[in-house]
């Protein structure tokens, strides 16, 4: 839950939150903003420390990608992620769900991820934002208990004619544009108006195109 900013929102609406973190400077902070929800200090890959349905939903930003990472010799990624998502399940209500937002490296850890919920229990699958995009791209691990739900639908994912995007592939490899020598044409015209055209699909204030889009000015003396 770090300092509690999303806390916050929550309570906004209405809801009663309890907030983990591993940090205690974090929670330090989330105490000194005077937060409404209740504050745990714990390590998420030991397991959740609640009874059995208590909650009705879970909400986590940018912390589950961390259980991939093995900090200790006695650390076991799978071990932790599946601790985390097998007692996560069991805190949380039938028919209640958890919403993740997660940065993961490469496909495999995205993989680890979602195997390790789907053994818990878990159904659901992964949301993203803006799949083209390089900076704007958020994963989101929709899980259901019991009974499955219907996945909401990622942002930038239509085209303004409603035509369906072709989703980008994961992958940990940098591509760039280039021609048929080899050499990079970033910061061509081209490459302009394609980044120009993605950015209005993401719903971006964009300056219209006109002959001189991508053309290079000459140098002043």
């Amino acid at each position: 839950c770090g300092s509690g900013l999303s806390g916050d929102f929550i309570s906004e609406e209405g809801h009663y939150w309890i907030g983990m973190d591993i940090s205690p400077a974090m929670l330090d902070v989330a105490v000194e903003r005077e937060v409404e929800g209740d504050l745990l200090l714990a390590d998420v890959g030991h397991g959740i420390p609640f009874r059995p349905g208590m909650f009705d939903g879970c909400i986590s930003i940018s912390a589950v990608q961390w259980l991939c990472n093995a900090d200790k010799k006695s650390h076991s990624p799978p071990k932790r992620l599946y601790q985390f998502f097998s007692t996560l399940y069991t805190a949380l209500a039938q028919g209640s769900r958890a919403v993740l937002q997660l940065y993961p490296e490469n496909s495999e850890q995205l993989e680890l991820i979602t195997t390790q919920a789907m053994r818990a229990g878990f159904t659901g699958g992964m949301v993203v934002d803006y799949p083209n995009s390089t900076k704007a791209k958020k994963f989101f691990l929709c899980l259901f208990v019991g009974a499955s739900g219907t996945l909401p639908k990622g942002l930038g994912t239509e085209c303004a004619d409603g035509e369906e995007l072709q989703q980008a592939k994961f992958t940990s490899e940098r591509t760039r544009f280039r021609n048929t020598k080899g050499k990079s044409v970033k910061k061509s015209r081209d490459w302009i108006l394609e980044k120009k055209e993605r950015r209005r699909r993401q719903g971006k204030e964009v300056r219209a195109d006109t002959k001189y889009t991508g053309r290079k000015r000459r140098p002043h003396f």
